[in-house]
């Protein structure tokens, strides 16, 4: 009978062992999020479980071994001798967990691009008009350039919810 399990894998290795799943056409899921970072090396694909996935198998049929000396597995998740399992409903409730934060976290992204020009709506520079010029990492942060003296432009560090659009709505 098939059921969920927890498969454990080598510390980094869980993108390669869903790969190593998908290849032996075993049903497997691999909570994961997509991340921006400052570094290009960085990987974009970060686990929600780091050092977890979870495939569904018959283990009188695949065997345990199968799924312990897999490359990249250290092995099914076990309660002393007994595998652990997971309900199919606590999966759905993970699954739509991750869809919610991809959504908010797309949902929060920047509107703008470099160049454009915006509007400080709070803080210590409200007012005044800027131009876009990046995200920072961090908690939502962007920079801006503002010509406060002259032609002279300073680049400005604020709350991505600082700004808006001088465009009319």
């Amino acid at each position: 009978m098939e059921k969920w399990y927890v498969l454990h894998s080598k510390p980094r290795y869980e993108d390669f062992l869903w790969k190593q799943l998908c290849m032996r056409k075993l049903e497997s899921y691999y909570p994961c999020l997509r991340v921006r970072t400052v570094n290009p090396r960085a990987r974009t694909v970060q686990p929600y479980f780091p050092g977890y996935l979870f495939v569904s198998a018959d283990l009188d049929v695949v065997g345990i071994s199968y799924l312990q000396w897999m490359p990249g597995s250290a092995g099914l998740v076990r309660f002393g001798e007994e595998p652990a399992t997971i309900s199919e409903s606590l999966l759905l409730a993970i699954k739509q967990r991750i869809e919610c934060l991809e959504k908010t976290s797309s949902a929060k992204a920047v509107p703008f691009q470099k160049g454009d020009i915006v509007l400080v709506r709070d803080g210590v520079f409200k007012g005044y008009e800027g131009i876009f010029d990046v995200c920072l990492s961090g908690a939502d942060r962007v920079r801006i350039l503002l010509s406060l003296l002259g032609d002279r432009q300073m680049a400005v560090e604020l709350p991505a919810d600082c700004i808006c659009s001088t465009a009319p709505n």
